[in-house]
């Protein structure tokens, strides 16, 4: 790769990242009921508008909670392996008081996507807190 082409990809991957960036914190409340409510029912909306079954992404999402209720995994971004083989990735975003659960990325086999500059889905966690 030649010096100057070196510059610009060096630049435009500084760039895109910094435009990606996102705040990424971790649910404080998770253990009271409503926040519990809360969060199963948005991840199991995003796995469903994915094509996951309901009863499926209903199941994906209360495991997922109660994984992230038994294990402190701090303010980082996790994943849900679905039957379907596919991966789908996740992390809680703090906008002012609100969570808000953020879908960006998943995979199928060799097939992956990934959207961390406007995201594939976003939901707002009522009932829940956050921090970073």
């Amino acid at each position: 790769m030649y010096p100057v082409h070196w510059f610009w990809a060096v630049a435009m991957s500084i760039i895109f990242t910094v435009a990606g960036c996102a705040t990424v914190a971790k649910v404080t409340n998770l253990s009271e009921e409503s926040c519990r409510i809360s969060f199963t029912r948005q991840l199991s909306s995003i796995l469903a508008q994915e094509g996951e079954k309901p009863e499926v992404s209903e199941a994906l999402a209360s495991k997922t909670v109660s994984t992230l209720t038994t294990y402190d995994l701090g303010p980082r971004p996790f994943a849900i392996a679905a039957p379907s083989g596919t991966d789908y990735r996740f992390f809680i975003d703090r906008k002012g008081a609100d969570c808000v659960l953020t879908f960006f990325g998943r995979q199928k086999g060799f097939v992956s996507y990934t959207n961390n500059l406007t995201y594939i889905a976003t939901q707002v966690l009522p009932d829940c807190t956050c921090a970073e």
